[in-house]
């Protein structure tokens, strides 16, 4: 803000001022790109909890609008060890893991998609990559917040009601992230901490050092600092995993169907037949038709009863470097003129091993010896239809190991200018450009396997969460049962069973935003009213790669090799886990670097066989149908303008401030993608929309300590990256089809409403309560419909050249549905409990609860009855809660916090006959204490997910089974903080 002049502040007028704000919201926008936060609370040097608590505090209070503030604890000390962690403690924020370490959030029940994040004023989107499970590479418009130690930040605002100067595109809220600068901090500063971590399954410890020295020069008119956390973690996560169930034979099913006892010929797999059904060339024969036998079969069969496709247990390797620096420079030359000058980096490099030990029948068609070449035994189911016993002959069983590098690198400049061009007129002028690059340049996965294991049992009576399972005639430790089963140099399979296997699948995404701003800030009226305006300019260009190998099957093993030293073996599985007695605890697994060396797998070449047959090792990406989805480009150029009244008086004895004000943005997309036609043709599509988002804040100080606070906005939220791709399947001959992407998307647009009362009433106390309404005007689904091609979004350069574009296709791809209304609460407390006698006075507590309701319509697919279903928005807990106690006297400090999330969904419909499917609830604790010894010297102890939380996702809502139910473990960090 300028140095404004003082002058008496008059008593507000409500029909004089409603005039005023309605002539200044109809006037045309001016434009900008919305600035960082703009409220300072000048040099304020924060020191311990109590100091933390009552500084964010503050800054809530300050806002015109309705925030959330979280402020570090000292000079490169955050609350947490992880910008996620951190942000779960605000009100209707829930975060979800990956690897056991927060990486995404969800606001008020809006997930990643719909949240935007800033650094230093920056719109930014980092990504990285992940397990399977957890979303893998992330190619979405979600932040992963994992990329950076948190560390390297000392302020994060969680903006829930919108305003004309903050840019658009989030339905959820704006979480600005803010690094430290010279300016704000003493004349000569500097800390450093060094801290080792350990982790109670994995049994390792790992270093982690932060630093950051900040210096005023020039009578304190240059400013300079420099920051930086380079931290290592070494974790397992274990656990028992299903990838997805299916059922017995339906319609459209191909791994529907058991291998039926002799002489039964009703329900027989499609293309079965009495010699391909346990097939006694493969050592497996058909069981006799005794009663016992036929009535395992009819069991199994029912259309109603589901069984786990890979039943499986595994564990996953991840060893991971973050490094991260941040510096800044600010200049002062003239007291009207302030110059700052950003810079942010981030490393974030790791390895994933994954193995896990398989039975792979359960999910195969007939060919690849899938389970109709698999004898049912027994089989037990429980009402619901979910297999909670079995026990099978002819059962493939395969360990397979997968190993990615990956690497996320990101960037970000950031040049800030503030001139004062008079007493009551300032300019902002910022530019940067916000980079990540995400490269997977080596995700390989072997196989070694056991065709036709005879008495395999999958036991979940006890426990469906860690089922026994064992191997009847397989010894898993045994290299001449579990071992690499290749294809001969000639042939191009193995009968009645799928080979062993080597897949390659490098891949990447880089995003990158181009900022450019001008505001203006004009006291119209001394300690009144300001008129705000600005121009923004936005580039947004992300682009992303997939490639896949032409043949991923093995073939034999090369001549003077010896097939023991291609396989190591995995011990000490279950560590930190309930697993039953007689539970597999080690197996046989690949060695990756023994058998990229007897096969040469990097080669990139056609070294035996016929191309496109066994020994062919080229990558291939757009020519490959199952890469091509993954290589697609979208640029996104923004072009915005915003004109806000910021007002500040009374109405009668009360203060009343606020802003109203409209923002005005031009969106043009130019996606491009590849159709399987021509084996991989490149199309392009373009689009462009325009939004105007008016907004309005108000608060009203009902008395000294009570403030009641509203907002109203409309709000938009970009489509979905992945549902822009214009690539896909297109026929233009015999039946007119296509199905992919669809460039043409409308972005979610809402309109909100918000209203809070937050009652200051003591130092350091507060107690609010927020209600909340988004009326979310539509909402994308894939769904199928025919429409004219000119509806597609698609080229008409697609098209032959009699075709008109009036021709009606039959088309599968995203479009805007009929959205829905999203409402709740929030209540919010924070209580130091100065009140008690003694040391009890050093007590406090922060608490609150969030609860969110929203239904949408989705449909469904024709196996599971077609139409559409009523649920929940994906990724909303419609109950969420934290709750710390904190304890701090200045010499000792300590705060154990918990939070904790209802179930909620990810997927609807789930796919294989299933409806829905999504995570189970979570509750974790987190502990920190730190001591000091002299205002300098600190030592600090830390403990993560003491409850040793699983990451527990499921299928179908009546079943709930389990699709993964993996433990990462307790994490202890010990250290110490030095100041000079």
């Amino acid at each position: 803000m300028p140095t404004f002049r003082s002058a008496p502040r008059p008593v507000l007028q409500p029909v004089a001022l409603a005039a005023a704000l309605t002539a200044l919201a109809a006037t045309p926008a001016w434009s900008q790109d919305a600035a960082a936060p703009t409220n300072q609370l000048g040099a304020v040097v924060v020191t311990g909890i109590r100091a933390s608590l009552e500084s964010a505090l503050n800054a809530k209070r300050q806002d015109k609008g309705i925030v959330d503030v979280i402020k570090a604890e000292d000079m490169g000390k955050f609350p947490d060890t992880n910008l996620a962690e951190s942000l779960q403690r605000v009100p209707g924020v829930v975060i979800d893991r990956d690897a056991g370490e927060g990486r995404n959030i969800t606001v008020r029940g809006l997930g990643g998609d719909f949240t935007r994040t800033r650094i230093n004023g920056i719109e930014a989107l980092a990504t990285t990559g992940g397990t399977d499970s957890s979303g893998g590479a992330n190619r979405t418009r979600a932040f992963d917040f994992n990329v950076f130690a948190a560390d390297l930040f000392n302020a994060l605002t969680v903006r829930k009601s919108s305003s004309a100067d903050v840019d658009e595109g989030s339905l959820g809220a704006t979480v600005d992230l803010q690094t430290a600068r010279p300016f704000d901090l003493k004349t000569f500063v500097a800390a450093v901490s060094v801290k080792g971590t350990y982790n109670d399954i994995r049994g390792k410890a790992t270093p982690k050092a932060s630093f950051l020295v900040s210096n005023t020069l020039a009578d304190k008119k240059i400013g300079v600092l420099l920051s930086g956390a380079y931290s290592k973690r070494e974790v397992y996560e274990e656990g028992f995993s299903t990838v997805r169930w299916d059922n017995g034979p339906s319609s459209g099913n191909s791994f529907s169907g058991w291998c039926p006892p002799q002489g039964v010929t009703t329900n027989l797999p499609t293309g079965s037949t009495a010699t391909t059904c346990g097939p006694a060339a493969q050592g497996v024969a058909r069981l006799p038709n005794t009663p016992e036998n036929l009535a395992a079969y009819t069991e199994a069969s029912k259309a109603t009863n589901f069984h786990p496709r890979l039943p499986r247990y595994g564990r996953l390797t991840h060893d991971q470097e973050r490094l991260g620096l941040t510096s800044s420079i600010q200049v002062r030359p003239a007291d009207s003129l302030l110059i700052t000058f950003d810079m942010l980096y981030s490393k974030l490099d790791a390895t994933r091993q994954e193995d896990f030990l398989e039975a792979i029948s359960f999910s195969r068609a007939l060919s690849a010896g899938g389970k109709q070449q698999t004898s049912v035994l027994e089989a037990q189911y429980n009402a619901a239809g979910q297999m909670v016993y079995g026990k099978f002959n002819g059962v493939d069983v395969r360990s397979e190991s997968r190993f990615d590098k990956l690497s996320t690198e990101f960037t970000q400049p950031t040049l800030t200018v503030e001139q004062d061009l008079s007493d009551t007129l300032k300019l902002t002028v910022r530019g940067g450009r916000a980079k990540s690059r995400f490269n997977n340049p080596i995700q390989t996965t072997t196989t070694l396997d056991a065709p036709n294991v005879n008495g395999y049992v999958f036991d979940a009576r006890a426990n469906d969460r860690a089922p026994l399972i064992s191997y009847g005639n397989l010894n898993t430790s045994d290299a001449s049962g579990l071992k690499i089963y290749g294809v001969p140099v000639g042939a191009t399979s193995i009968a009645n069973f799928t080979p062993s296997e080597v897949r390659i699948r490098p891949n990447g995404v880089t995003n990158r935003q181009d900022v450019a701003t001008a505001d203006l800030a004009w006291e119209a009226i001394p300690d009144f009213l300001t008129v705000k305006g600005g121009v923004s300019y936005k580039q947004f260009k992300f682009t992303s790669y997939d490639y896949r190998r032409t043949v991923e099957t093995m073939n034999t093993l090369p001549a003077g090799v010896d097939a023991s030293s291609l396989v190591t073996t995995l011990s000490g599985f279950g560590k930190g886990q309930s697993l039953p007695a007689g539970s597999v605890t080690s197996w046989v697994i690949p060695n990756l670097d023994a058998i990229a060396k007897a096969y040469d797998i990097y080669c990139n070449c056609l070294k035996t066989g016929p191309a496109g047959g066994p020994g062919d090792y080229t990558l291939t990406s757009i020519t490959n149908g199952n890469a091509r989805g993954g290589n697609r480009a979208i640029t996104e150029t923004d072009t915005g303008s915003w004109l806000m009244a910021e007002f500040e008086s009374r109405l009668g004895t009360m203060p009343l401030r606020g802003n109203l004000g409209t923002r005005y943005v031009k969106t043009a997309i130019s996606a491009s993608g590849y159709l399987a036609t021509g084996g991989g043709s490149a199309v392009t599509a373009e689009r462009v929309y325009k939004d105007w988002l008016p907004s309005g804040n108000v608060s009203l100080g009902l008395t000294k300590d009570l403030i009641l606070r509203a907002a109203a906005a409309k709000v938009m939220s970009r489509p979905p990256l992945q549902s822009l791709n214009p690539g896909g399947t297109l026929s233009t001959t015999g039946t007119l089809s296509y199905t992919g992407g669809n460039p043409a998307l409308d972005p979610f647009r809402a309109t909100t409403y918000d209203l809070s009362a937050e009652w200051y009433h003591a130092k350091n106390a507060f107690i609010g309560l927020g209600l909340f309404e988004k009326k979310i005007g539509s909402f994308v689904l894939t769904q199928g419909r025919n429409v004219p091609y000119n509806q597609t979004g698609l080229p008409m350069a697609l098209l032959p050249s009699n075709f008109t574009g009036e021709e009606i296709f039959t088309v599968s791809a995203p479009i805007n549905t009929q959205g829905g209304k999203l409402s709740g609460f929030e209540i919010n407390v924070q209580q130091p409990f100065t009140f008690l006698p003694g040391w009890g006075k050093n007590f406090g507590v922060l608490a609150n609860y969030t609860q969110v309701k929203s239904k949408m319509d989705y449909v469904l697919s024709a196996a599971i009855g077609a139409g559409t279903v009523r649920e929940d928005l994906v990724n909303l807990s419609p109950r969420s809660w934290n709750l710390s106690f904190y304890y701090d006297d200045g010499t000792l400090s300590g705060r154990i916090s918990s939070s904790a999330r209802a179930a909620f969904l990810t997927t609807i419909p789930a796919g294989n006959n299933q409806d829905v499917a999504g995570k189970n609830k979570t509750f974790n604790v987190d502990l920190s204490v730190g001591y000091k010894f002299s205002p300098q010297l600190e030592l600090t102890f830390e403990a993560t997910n003491l409850t040793n939380q699983p990451n527990d996702q499921f299928i179908s809502r009546a079943m709930n089974n389990v699709v993964v139910n993996n433990y990462t473990g307790r994490e202890f960090i010990v250290g110490g903080r030095y100041k000079f």
